[in-house]
């Protein structure tokens, strides 16, 4: 896939890839947790399916590191399908300050914090740790 920069629109990172992929050893410690995952929001999209305008499975849990210049819809969207009767597991910065965290998160997930940077990856090979922290957001269905 060719790597387009995406400016992310003023959101708390100044400017960065919205194509940046979770560490694997997150992915494989959530697999450990929570077995096979459906990602609507792969960093390696194809541009055939659009993850915000699909029903997601609710057999399996729903992995989203979202592209951080679309936060609000994606996590509205996830909210969404807990509702609905998925487990999501969502991968983002902690702006307890947001809306978003207040409308869609607090009260409603599982928060877990790192313990320092994640150096997510880009074509398969970690960068630098990233400029914030990050945490998960579980949402477990009934």
């Amino acid at each position: 896939m060719t790597q387009e920069r995406l400016y992310r629109g003023g959101n708390y990172e100044a400017s960065g890839y919205d194509a940046w992929q979770t560490p694997p050893e997150v992915i494989a410690d959530l697999e450990v947790e929570f077995g096979e995952m459906f990602d609507p929001c792969p960093a390696d999209w194809d541009g055939l399916t659009d993850g915000l305008a699909i029903d997601w499975p609710t057999d399996r849990a729903c992995f989203v590191n979202p592209p951080y210049s679309r936060m609000v819809d994606w996590v509205a969207k996830c909210a969404q399908e807990w509702r609905r009767g998925c487990t999501v597991i969502l991968l983002i910065p902690p702006r307890t300050c947001t809306r978003y965290f207040h409308d869609h998160i607090y009260g409603n997930a599982e928060l877990r914090f790192f313990k320092g940077r994640l150096k997510f990856c880009l074509n398969g090979v970690p960068g630098n740790p990233a400029p914030f922290p990050s945490m998960l957001c579980v949402f477990r269905s009934e």
